[in-house]
């Protein structure tokens, strides 16, 4: 239980005592947001899903984002039942398909869909065109353009929102889902040029915080929209592991941003077509990269979550062939023990760094699984003092280290220094 009169997290605690004036404000507000909440309850219970309706739900998610009844399920079916045009772009082409056949005369047999309204247009030589045509195609394009406005209107109307609360599920849901509309609604090159501003949107709020998990995987998923066919693009994980790069260069902490280059690094040598030898050496980068991090701050979890995906590569070829393809068991033997060696310069000037000392007994069970044996004397003498290490720095986790001594036969002769 906490101190009343102490401090929380180091910092002290002040009380605050409000005004009658103060406290009679608030009351209000409460009254209003409640009134407020009120009138959108009864409209929908009513079934009335009207623009206005709309205006109101918008009101009461500024006042609180996250209000996530709202944006599920109230938001959405408003957004669907009166504020969005009720045609989408692919129910417009099903419309030309029908006249083209009646008025053009396409054979019914061998229907085709137009790629777009200008289709319908005619050409140079003065193709035949028809009234019904001509209103089905003004009808689509305004239609689009409505949709086109009501989207990017939802979109900057969660800017704001985002900026106050960058880590609300329901706001980056809700922006997912609009995004989402733009695919269905409007036509691919309009629908891209809506989801390459998302990126730059991603950008800004890593900007603003480079370890938000909530817009890092909002990043990624854009990015695999942007890669899709739907929106007719390409690969793209050459710039998003420079953007990584970038990232933690800024940022050795960043652990979204490591995690985000461990994803992407199958992919990036397979589509460099590295052979054996280019997989090997970039390996040697990414060690030499994550080593030289590791030497500044041995206490970051982020850098030994990232050395651990390195070391796993070579420990488990069969699940991580990514870097590792074309090395022997004495390659992938040599390199650990380069790497544990190296991992036991750093007690010279970290000595009380329970990370290092749980990297060190992890590696060294590797070592001893690769060469298919069992530790020896000196391992042995090795992994009870790193034992004795972390039972003192991290007496929370004692149960188990407890179960690893007794797992591995470590009690005799063990003890703590």
């Amino acid at each position: 239980m906490a101190d009343q009169g102490g401090s929380q997290h180091g910092i002290a605690r002040t009380s605050r005592v409000r005004t009658e004036e103060q406290k009679k404000r608030d009351l209000e507000r409460i009254k209003k947001y409640r009134e407020l909440e009120d009138q959108v309850r009864s409209h929908v219970s009513r079934g009335d899903y009207s623009p206005s309706v709309f205006q109101l739900t918008s009101k009461l998610l500024r006042l609180n984002p996250e209000y996530y009844t709202i944006w599920n399920t109230i938001g959405w079916v408003i957004m669907l039942d009166g504020v969005l045009e009720y045609f989408s772009y692919r129910h417009y082409n099903t419309i030309f398909h029908q006249l083209l056949v009646i008025v053009v005369g396409h054979d019914p047999a061998r229907p085709r869909v137009p790629d777009s309204w200008e289709e319908c247009a005619p050409d140079a030589s003065g193709v035949r065109k028809d009234n019904n045509i001509e209103a089905a195609t003004a009808a689509a394009a305004a239609a689009e353009q409505q949709d086109l406005s009501t989207i990017k209107t939802e979109l900057n109307f969660t800017i704001p929102l985002l900026l106050e609360s960058p880590k609300c599920y329901w706001i980056w849901s809700y922006r997912l889902w609009i995004l989402q509309q733009a695919i269905q609604r409007l036509r691919s090159p309009l629908a891209r040029q809506i989801w390459e501003e998302e990126l730059g949107l991603a950008s800004k709020m890593l900007g603003k915080d480079r370890r938000n998990f909530h817009a890092w995987g909002y990043r990624r998923h854009v990015v695999a929209q942007l890669e899709s066919a739907t929106l007719q693009g390409s690969s793209m994980v050459e710039a998003e592991f420079a953007y990584t790069e970038r990232m933690i260069n800024t940022d050795l902490s960043n652990f979204s941003a490591w995690h985000s280059r461990s994803k992407l690094i199958p992919r990036l040598l397979e589509e460099r077509g590295a052979d054996d030898a280019a997989r090997r050496a970039f390996l040697d980068e990414e060690l030499n990269k994550i080593r030289e991090a590791l030497n500044v701050g041995p206490e970051d979890q982020s850098l030994w979550y990232y050395h651990q995906f390195l070391v796993l590569n070579l420990v488990y070829p069969d699940k991580h062939p990514a870097m590792t393809r074309g090395l022997t068991t004495q390659d992938r033997v040599a390199y650990l023990r380069r790497e544990v060696d190296e991992i036991k310069d750093l007690l010279e000037d970290y000595t009380d760094v329970k990370l290092i000392y749980e990297g060190l007994f992890e590696y060294t069970l590797y070592l001893c699984q690769l060469e298919g044996r069992q530790p020896d004397t000196g391992e042995r003498a090795d992994l009870v003092a790193w034992l004795g290490k972390l039972k003192r720095l991290d007496p929370m986790r004692n149960g188990r280290w407890a179960d690893l001594e007794r797992e591995l036969g470590l009690k005799e002769g063990g003890g703590e220094e």
